[in-house]
């Protein structure tokens, strides 16, 4: 049944997934954190939410356009199946804006592949990574992706290893001049400390860390056999995998550097981590095995929900 729904694009799927994450998030911040807002508070949540459905919109573009999975909707599937894994992400507005620029950054390093407009791209790329780090400081660490890419991609060309000191600087330029209309210069002396946030305590709590091992096993286990299955496929393809390997590891650093009770950052995972999925889901050629763990994968994240409410 969910193969069958999911197996195909079609708008019905954009549907169900969306109207699934408008009525979670108000439960996340309603019912399980106990969140009151005002009306201004409201509409700017009701802003956030929209950010995070054109999250949706993006990550199927980027699988699609690119190629990187196959005509079907499990990519968006289980990236609204992970929210409900870690509700807590859903309270982080930082990180449903870092994880949206980071996306953005994504689509056009993916898209270097063509060897079309190269250094657009790396710079198009760069901004967006600069700008998803003025909600983390420590996101400034997906450059190594937009420098790997070049690397992958055309290394020999010098200039596109300046592409991203003139991106740089472009940013740098526009923020000030932000800063300096609204009287805030302090922002950046203020903003990149790159301090680290690690609370132990968070981790102990068996929840958190059981769920964050988990997760990154499950990813690496899946992105594993996607590399294997990759066999002799085009050069362009096993490059893009390799990117999305290197995208998860970052941000798999990032969280653990920032982690704490009010920073969590692991959405920005999420894109890597499906793809990974997606990919194993896709090798799977007997239909009834790839309904059983589409079936698993369903309901484990509303089981793991589900103690979650309990046990607090």
């Amino acid at each position: 049944m969910i193969s069958i729904i999911f197996g195909k694009t079609k708008p019905i799927n954009y549907i169900i997934i969306l109207s699934f994450l408008f009525v979670f998030y108000w439960f996340v911040h309603f019912s399980m954190f106990d969140r009151i807002y005002s009306m201004s508070q409201t509409f700017w949540q009701m802003f956030i939410l929209a950010v995070l459905f054109f999250s949706i919109f993006i990550v199927n573009f980027i699988v699609k356009r690119n190629k990187v999975t196959g005509a079907n909707s499990f990519s968006i599937l289980f990236y609204g199946l992970l929210m409900v894994v870690f509700p807590e992400t859903l309270l982080d507005s930082n990180a449903i804006f870092c994880s949206f620029f980071l996306l953005l950054a994504t689509r056009r390093l993916i898209s270097i592949r063509s060897l079309k407009e190269i250094k657009f791209k790396i710079f198009d790329a760069t901004i967006w990574v600069l700008v998803s780090s003025l909600f983390y400081d420590w996101a400034l660490l997906f450059l190594i992706l937009v420098l790997a890419a070049i690397y992958f991609y055309e290394p020999k060309n010098i200039r596109n290893w300046l592409v991203p000191l003139a991106a740089a600087f472009t940013v740098l330029m526009i923020t000030e001049c932000v800063l300096v209309l609204s009287g805030t210069q302090d922002f950046f002396a203020e903003h990149y400390k790159f301090t680290v946030s690690l609370n132990i305590t968070y981790f102990s709590y068996w929840g958190h860390s059981t769920k964050l091992v988990l997760f990154a096993l499950t990813t690496f286990v899946a992105g594993l056999l996607a590399f294997l299955k990759l066999g002799k496929a085009g050069f362009g393809r096993v490059i893009t995998m390799r990117l999305i390997a290197l995208s998860f590891i970052i941000g798999l650093v990032l969280n653990v550097l920032l982690l704490s009770d009010n920073v969590y950052p692991i959405m920005i995972t999420f894109f890597p981590a499906v793809v990974f999925m997606t990919k194993y889901i896709e090798s799977l050629r007997k239909a009834n095995i790839r309904e059983i763990i589409l079936m698993a994968a369903v309901i484990i994240p509303f089981l793991v929900l589900m103690t979650a409410i309990a046990i607090k």
